[in-house]
């Protein structure tokens, strides 16, 4: 009798997960708190850590395990926790251990402040399987306390750093380019590399969001001054011109194409979404207009999947500046304009971000997609021009060749 194998193993990275369809829900955002016990210049979100009402609001340990539960039933593989800072939660080890039990994969933003001997522990005891990503917000005291405004933030995050280190917790870092700091990105990327779990450099925040509650004008003010200038994003993007052309050579002709009056041109809400604090489904992090956000205390994740985000993502663009300028440019994909940055910046889903427009266009000149005073709404033989750049027939040339 000839034996058979009851194993067979295949390259994870040529199958598929799913035989057919993929799953409803594949990936979800859970923001487990809007507050944190820092209190960063720049931050689009954060709340008090010890406002009372906010947290008397938050969904309950219970509640967010439920959500969790329906989660993998629907064949999800993959949740974020985020915030604020989501350590801040006394529960948050009872949701993490219960994710897990789920065989969810853990994706976990911090800022490592609040990670102790016991969740280091508890990281290498029972791991995430996604790295833990870790904001670094300076690399000297001074400057990291510039940006959190907390007196010993800086020795705090640094000792759970030391902590995932010791512990061998595979970990990423990232950054915020601020005044406070924009001068030690150097010195910053030269420890990231010696981080086991870096295999690419650390990315950079810059261009900075505005506070998705639209809760806090003076604060918004605050950012916008705080927003790096479109031409000196473009510096740091280039510093390794010849890693950020490749890269644009592959991105360009795969995304970029105009989307006519579709306001949703992107994934958001296909297959992943983001549960806020307060139980509120929304299609992305940032997103938060209140007619794109489903009450999951009244309902579930699969009507909010199959139902209302389908018929959310059909809503087409009505400011006339957008149809004659958005719903025609080829830089949409290099441009970030969408209904959630329309909604931070004016509260609308479909009104023009004018620095979005200008980080885009200087990135495009830069390519040598468009000329000093093009415009790329006016632009007709746009695919061209992607092609060109693509096979270097034209366009873009080094800066060391020109």
């Amino acid at each position: 009798m000839q034996s058979e194998s009851f194993v067979v193993k295949q390259d994870i990275n040529k199958v598929s997960l799913w035989k057919s369809t993929k799953p409803l829900l594949g990936r979800l955002d859970i923001e487990i708190t809007e507050r944190c016990n820092n209190n960063c210049i720049h931050c689009c979100i954060n709340l008090p850590a010890d406002d009372a009402d906010v947290k008397e609001r938050e969904l309950s340990a219970a509640e967010i395990k439920s959500i969790l539960k329906e989660a993998a039933s629907l064949q999800c593989i993959e949740v974020r926790f985020t915030g604020g800072e989501p350590l801040l939660r006394e529960d948050f080890e009872e949701v993490y251990i219960f994710a897990r039990r789920l065989g969810l994969k853990v994706l976990l933003f911090t800022n490592a402040t609040l990670i102790t001997p016991h969740l280091a522990g508890l990281f290498a005891h029972t791991p995430p399987l996604k790295k833990i990503e870790v904001t670094v917000y300076g690399m000297k005291k001074s400057s990291y306390e510039s940006v959190t405004r907390v007196k010993g933030s800086f020795e705090s995050a640094w000792q759970g750093i030391h902590l995932l280190m010791e512990r061998k917790i595979p970990f990423v870092v990232k950054g915020a380019l601020l005044p406070a700091n924009k001068n030690e990105i150097g010195e910053f990327e030269t420890w990231a590399a010696t981080i086991p779990g870096m295999d690419k450099p650390p990315t950079h925040s810059m261009f900075f969001d505005l506070r998705c509650r639209r809760d806090d004008g003076e604060k918004n003010r605050l950012i916008e001054k705080l927003r790096m200038p479109a031409q000196e994003g473009l510096s740091v993007l280039t510093r390794r011109e010849d890693n950020y052309v490749k890269a644009m050579k592959e991105f360009c002709p795969k995304f970029m194409r105009p989307a006519g009056d579709r306001l949703f041109s992107c994934g958001s809400g296909k297959g992943s979404g983001c549960v806020d604090a307060y139980g509120k489904f929304q299609p992305c992090l940032l997103l938060r207009h209140p007619d794109c956000a489903y009450d999951l205390r009244g309902g579930n994740l699969r009507d909010a999947l199959g139902n209302f985000f389908p018929k959310m993502r059909e809503r087409k663009a009505t400011d006339p500046e957008y149809i004659a300028k958005c719903a025609r440019c080829f830089l949409k994909g290099l441009c970030e304009q969408c209904p959630a940055k329309s909604w931070t910046e004016h509260g609308t889903l479909d009104t023009p971000v004018e620095y979005l427009c200008a980080i885009a266009h200087t990135q495009a000149r830069f390519l040598g997609l468009l000329k000093k005073d093009e415009k790329a709404w006016e632009i007709k033989d746009w695919q061209e021009r992607i092609q060109g750049l693509a096979k270097g027939r034209h366009g873009y040339e080094s800066k060391s060749r020109a």
